[in-house]
């Protein structure tokens, strides 16, 4: 591992190659504008499918299971697909590659019009590949065109992630009740905004070879020493960026999954419980906002780690304690506020860990297919737990218990050091 101190904002870069001499600021306005265009649809086309899942089951007359896997189904998508990126980027180049994930999602979430229960679950597994990429190659487009702009451009991407993704869980329903009761139609909604940030993001793919940090290559090729995986397997800072993200994740989808249920057994309506778990995402996105700011400002660096664990948990134990009343949206304010914090800081420590755009995909890949695989399971696993016990207690605590072990990962990750390079 290579120590190293690296700021989240520092002077701008100059620009020096052609495209960013005549493109200037609005050159990377226009870049910036794109990838959070793109971000806005990494989750729309899984958090647009919940709110409709009763009607998917009394449509398709599939059991709750079956149904469910619509939504778990992407998650486990996240972690298979991201593994091929790094083959994809080579043979594609980055920004080309990116454009190519909107075209895929927009078609898997098209596909939702069909009438068939195949041409539904074949779509989901399409939007989750789609989104599995995109995941991976922002953190590298990101360290390319704007290393200057690392922490504004983290926090931002993140945001937008909560910002699409309430943007589903809230207008899902009222679309699928202006269409008449169509379902199929309200969740094909969300492949308008895939063609939208394709077509914004178009330019910028076939001009690949441009850079607003005015560094070169589409392929984000030219590091000193070639990212070998097998590096990285190795390396104790890649396994703690891993392990982070991945624990982060669990804890982020198995509330996402269940809270509702949690809520709706401690006597919540079901309307209710629904509003309380979309609102947690209004702090979330304050959240992303403000952590690259902690990041940059606080120490030690461990500290932002330790909050927005201490906030996840202190979410979670007050929904179990004290469910009534207006205390859950106290405790929804707190776990949003941790969820938001979290997820920033899991994706900005690929960016500050790796030493280049080419580090920075391979890292990427391994933290995130890792770690959603690893995701994957928190739903399934916390069902399993209620199912055995029949009360929240113990999944609760079980979550509380991962909650410890990621702000360890997380306080390793925190420290200021880069994943080997190369084969050293």
């Amino acid at each position: 591992m290579t120590t190293m101190h690296e700021p989240l904002d520092t002077a701008p870069t100059p620009l020096t190659t052609p495209s960013a001499r005549h493109g200037g600021v609005l050159f990377g306005v226009y870049v910036g504008v794109g990838l959070l265009l793109i971000a806005l649809n990494l989750r729309m086309g899984v958090a647009s499918v919940g709110p409709v899942l009763p009607a998917i089951e009394r449509d398709l007359g599939i059991p709750s299971a079956a149904a469910g896997l619509l939504t778990t189904i992407p998650v486990f998508a996240f972690g298979a697909f991201a593994f091929l990126t790094p083959t994809l980027t080579r043979r594609i180049g980055l920004h080309r590659l990116l454009a190519l994930t909107m075209v895929v999602v927009a078609v898997g979430i098209g596909t939702r019009l069909l009438d068939s229960p195949v041409a539904l679950f074949g779509g989901t597994v399409l939007v989750g590949a789609g989104i599995a990429v995109a995941n991976v190659c922002m953190p590298a487009v990101i360290k390319q065109d704007f290393a200057h702009r690392l922490g504004l451009m983290m926090g931002l991407y993140s945001t937008a992630l909560f910002v699409g993704a309430a943007a589903a869980a809230a207008f899902t329903v009222p679309l699928m009740t202006a269409l008449d009761g169509s379902w199929r139609g309200a969740l094909a909604f969300w492949a308008v905004p895939a063609v939208l940030a394709l077509l914004v993001w178009l330019p910028r793919a076939v001009r690949g070879s441009a850079s607003v940090a005015g560094t070169p290559g589409d392929a984000i090729a030219e590091p000193r020493d070639e990212p070998q995986m097998s590096v990285l397997l190795r390396d104790p800072v890649a396994w703690a960026v891993t392990v982070f993200m991945g624990l982060q994740s669990l804890s982020y989808y198995a509330a996402l999954t269940w809270i509702p249920t949690m809520l709706q057994d401690a006597g919540v309506p079901l309307a209710d419980a629904g509003l309380l778990l979309s609102y947690s995402s209004f702090p979330g996105v304050a959240a992303a906002l403000l952590a690259p700011m902690m990041l940059r400002r606080i120490r030690p660096t461990w500290l932002p780690v330790l909050l927005s664990t201490l906030l996840c948990a202190a979410g979670l134990i007050g929904l179990l304690v004290v469910p009534g009343g207006a205390a859950p949206w106290v405790w929804m304010t707190l776990l949003g506020l941790g969820q938001g914090a979290a997820i920033t800081l899991s994706l900005t420590y690929i960016v500050l860990r790796a030493p280049d755009a080419a580090h920075t995909a391979h890292l990427s890949t391994m933290a995130q297919g890792i770690g959603y695989l690893l995701a994957g399971f928190g739903p399934i696993g916390l069902g399993i737990l209620h199912a055995a016990v029949g009360g929240w207690a113990l999944p609760v605590a079980a979550l509380v218990l991962l909650l410890g072990v990621q702000s360890v990962a997380g306080a390793a990750a925190s420290r200021e050091r880069h994943v080997r390079a190369g084969g050293r």
